[in-house]
């Protein structure tokens, strides 16, 4: 089963306000798109993913990830997370209805092409599943088979959210990278510690990160 993978991108001068603490107002729209260069690229490497759609109106991110091989969604409903990652989901479903598709935070720049290939494996045993964050309180990826319907909830306590709404939580064993999504300075620090991709890690090497 090879799956379809839906990245939401806010603008990068919008992006990773969180990191305000560990990334001047100048460096955070590249540290943002470095997370996202990352993540897209590891995403297209992992043999369980076919194709790659980002969720975006950032037009330079919109060119850097395209030459990476993603296909541009504009974020037509400008609507928030989840409206785009439903509008995502509709314009995959619309060339290809049959597809398994999953959600993924554009903030995996830690991510391993095969720890998220046995995410999505593990996925595919249910209609609709997620892994949650490595904090435990968000979630990374939402997944679903086909015909099914993604139904996002991302945001504060999406993990909750995610399983009241009926969603499966995967419980996947040492597949750290899919669960390290970054939005403080420790998570930063975390996702260094694993190892990032060359973007993130020549971005960071311009921050004054304790311990780098």
């Amino acid at each position: 089963m090879q799956w379809t993978l839906v990245i939401p991108l806010k603008p990068l001068a919008l992006a990773k306000s969180r990191l305000a603490d560990t990334a001047a107002d100048g460096l955070r729209p590249g540290l943002a798109l470095a997370f996202a260069e990352d993540t897209v690229a590891a995403a297209l490497a992992s043999p369980a993913v076919r194709d790659v759609a980002v969720v975006t109106d950032d037009a330079l991110a919109g060119r850097v990830l395209a030459a990476l091989g993603a296909r541009i969604v504009p974020d037509e409903p400008r609507g928030g997370l989840n409206a785009a990652l439903a509008h995502g989901a509709a314009a995959v479903r619309a060339s290809r209805p049959d597809a398994p598709l999953a959600a993924l935070n554009a903030d995996l720049p830690a991510l391993r092409p095969q720890e998220l290939a046995r995410v999505l494996d593990a996925a595919g045993e249910f209609p609709r599943s997620f892994l949650p964050d490595a904090a435990a309180v968000g979630t990374t990826l939402l997944a679903v088979a086909a015909g099914s319907e993604l139904l996002p909830a991302f945001g504060t306590d999406s993990r909750a959210r995610h399983r009241a709404s009926g969603a499966v939580e995967l419980r996947v064993e040492t597949v750290d990278s899919v669960r390290q999504d970054v939005d403080t300075g420790e998570d930063l620090r975390a996702a260094l510690s694993l190892g990032v991709g060359p973007r993130t890690a020549a971005a960071a090497a311009r921050l004054l990160i304790p311990g780098q």
